[in-house]
């Protein structure tokens, strides 16, 4: 079991709208630990950090480049602090740099890496258990952040990439486009230890019940899944997630059918959502425990 939305859950704290919620490691401390203390006591057994933007270019554009150490150290320990003595699992969560690398865009490959670079070694220096890389659309920028994770001495790295469903929904491919299957092997290639999804245009539970089989038909890495509560709506010109916790594990029955590893939410999931979870997931477990 893995925890829900982070960046939702900040802005219900009192985040501003395009604040740097990595921030609030060092300035509000204990308001990133009670949302993660609320996804222990939902039941979960794995926390990703609050650095999702911490690396040092998505920190430069909100002027916070020289904290980069002390935000994700801290994102660790706050982490670790939640699960309050018990055993769990904290995985540095690194999210996309923000922008293309060239030939297509105007990143070069070499800042890049050491953006990456910088914020895998603040992690592990903080004592995750693993690396996540998240909602990732291009091999370009997820094999820099593989070898980055590698150097930095990542105990275990999570390749996670987020989908779009086509539009007659047969389909499932990144930005980039990027097909489930090219994926799986591209991160087992590189030395990735799991194969994920999260996030992406139309990626709920019934989503990743069709995306998982896929990555395990092309690779013999874990898989874990981290679906949205849904497709948003726009209220108030800002994006809302409406999907009850109710709603959301209805589905996953079918994904747990599939063999997935490690099943948790992304967008506009709460605490809520994650107790849910677990209890399918507790379920599923002991209806299929070996006798």
């Amino acid at each position: 079991m893995c925890d829900g939305a982070m960046g939702t859950e900040l802005m219900r704290a009192g985040l501003e709208q395009g604040g740097c919620g990595e921030m609030w490691n060092l300035t509000h401390p204990e308001r990133v630990l009670q949302i993660q203390r609320r996804y222990v006591e939902a039941g979960t057994d794995c926390l990703i950090t609050n650095t999702f933007g911490g690396n040092g270019l998505m920190l430069a554009r909100h002027q916070h480049g020289t904290d980069l150490a002390p935000i994700n150290r801290a994102a660790a320990q706050i982490a670790r602090e939640a699960f309050g003595g018990r055993e769990g699992f904290v995985l540095g969560d690194i999210g996309p740099v923000g922008g293309v690398l060239e030939p297509y865009g105007d990143l070069k490959a070499e800042d890049v890496r050491a953006a990456l670079l910088a914020q895998a070694k603040a992690l592990v220096e903080g004592g995750v258990d693993a690396i996540i890389l998240e909602t990732q659309t291009s091999f370009e920028e997820l094999g820099l952040g593989i070898e980055a994770a590698k150097e930095a001495g990542a105990p275990m790295i999570i390749a996670s990439l987020a989908y779009d469903r086509s539009l007659d929904g047969t389909f499932f491919k990144t930005m980039m486009g990027i097909a489930p299957e090219q994926a799986a092997e591209f991160a087992q290639q590189k030395g990735a230890d799991v194969i994920a999804l999260n996030c992406g245009t139309g990626m709920d539970m019934e989503g990743a019940a069709q995306v998982i089989p896929k990555y395990k038909s092309a690779c013999d890495l874990f898989t874990m899944a981290q679906p949205n509560a849904g497709l948003p709506v726009l209220e108030n010109l800002k994006a809302v997630y409406k999907q009850s916790p109710e709603q959301m594990v209805e589905r996953l029955p079918d994904l747990l059918a599939t063999g997935v590893n490690i099943v948790g939410s992304c967008c506009g999931s709460g605490a809520g959502h994650t107790k849910a979870i677990r209890g399918v997931v507790d379920e599923f477990n002991r209806s299929h425990a070996v006798k």
